[in-house]
């Protein structure tokens, strides 16, 4: 299926790569994680009904969207440009016209991830290359200060992983990798197309 027979399916529009104006060495342009990426990495990545995920850097909402309406999984997506967010919130709007009623739920929040309160039922946090290595570090000891606070697994899940992002978890944390799951593409494999999943437990 096609990214845009996708969002149609959806009823949402996520399409696109959006530079910023004023590009800063902290924040990444947005591109939304490719639907064939998606359907790999849940291919071999099992979730529960039980899971909550974060997606930090959400842009219009692609990956929430995804989840909630395939695997039924309640998430929450952050978002720190008004602009992206309000996109999300016009998506939200139009993809709850039709959706199915389900027990998960799916919000956004217009914040900067590092000031994002981690809730205790959240256990799944999604990255693709959103900010640099000093906010991913603040976010993830956000993180960790939540499970020392409320004792639980949690899985991050790093898409087109930066080797920053990669050496800081593994050489500075107790996660460990758990899994990598390669993306099927038409063209020249490039190693980086591909999901890394890490696990604290």
């Amino acid at each position: 299926m096609k990214e845009q027979d996708h969002d149609r399916l959806l009823r949402i529009k996520t399409e696109g790569i959006r530079e910023w104006q004023h590009q800063t060495s902290h924040y990444n342009r947005y591109e939304a994680t490719p639907y064939m990426a998606l359907e790999a990495l849940f291919d071999e990545y099992t979730c529960t009904t039980f899971d909550k995920f974060v997606d930090f850097g959400c842009g219009k909402g692609r990956f929430p969207f995804y989840i909630h309406h395939h695997l039924h999984i309640s998430v929450t997506g952050v978002e720190m440009n008004g602009q992206l967010y309000q996109e999300a919130m016009e998506n939200l709007a139009r993809y709850t016209e039709r959706s199915k009623r389900t027990r998960a739920s799916i919000s956004f929040e217009n914040a900067l991830a590092e000031e994002y309160e981690v809730e205790p039922i959240e256990n799944r946090f999604y990255f693709f290359n959103p900010f640099s290595i000093q906010i991913f570090q603040k976010v993830i000891r956000n993180i960790l200060l939540s499970v020392e606070n409320h004792p639980r697994s949690v899985d991050v899940i790093l898409y087109y992983p930066t080797s920053e992002y990669i050496q800081f978890l593994e050489q500075n944390t107790a996660f460990e990798l758990l899994r990598e799951v390669k993306v099927p593409v038409l063209y020249d494999q490039n190693s980086n197309e591909r999901f890394l999943i890490f696990r604290y437990e």
